[in-house]
């Protein structure tokens, strides 16, 4: 009896030992997957938001006097086009400020120089109504604006991943303007 009872306890120490080894690289792959989720849950937040706020300033020209720049920043930082008072206001993604998002336009360029961003912005060669198969064969221009989100560092998860301090690359998008 007790020899049957003495190799049980030894069995369930074993057990023990190896469940211990074997929890470790297993918390850390479900933390890692997690992570993993979490970041491509905001890279996709920040696209959403891009993408929204271009669609926004795409219905008005870049010359219009009513150009509503702060209120597309507002729309891609809160959702909304308009921006809470300072502090009250819940982000769409927890770090993203409106000093983040960049628009560049034929009459914004303040900040549109870097390799992410298209050539130029007006007067991009386009054809007419018949695509240049008529006779008159005309070459008009379009607007383009682009929205992009520079400069957003990651929030993660779980600090133990050393991820603090990870940058995303811009995020843009670009469309087109009425005309």
């Amino acid at each position: 009896m007790k020899k049957h009872s003495s190799r049980l306890a030894r069995m369930r120490g074993a057990a023990a030992v190896e469940f211990a080894i074997v929890l470790i690289p297993l918390v850390t792959l479900v933390a890692g997957v997690a992570e993993f989720g979490h970041a491509i849950y905001q890279y996709e937040a920040l696209t959403k938001a891009t993408r929204d706020a271009a669609r926004y300033l795409s219905t008005y020209l870049p010359t219009d006097s009513a150009y509503p720049l702060a209120q597309a920043q507002c729309l891609a930082v809160y959702g909304s086009t308009t921006c809470p008072s300072s502090g009250s206001g819940t982000e769409l993604v927890s770090g993203l400020t409106t000093s983040m998002v960049v628009v560049c336009d034929s009459a914004h360029t303040s900040g549109c120089t870097d390799p992410s961003d298209p050539p130029q912005f007006a007067n991009v060669p386009t054809y007419d109504n018949d695509n240049g198969v008529g006779p008159s064969n005309a070459a008009g221009s379009i607007n383009l604006v682009e929205v992009k989100i520079a400069g957003y560092p990651y929030s993660p998860l779980l600090t133990y991943f050393n991820l603090v301090g990870l940058t995303f690359g811009n995020i843009v998008t670009v469309m087109r303007q009425v005309s």
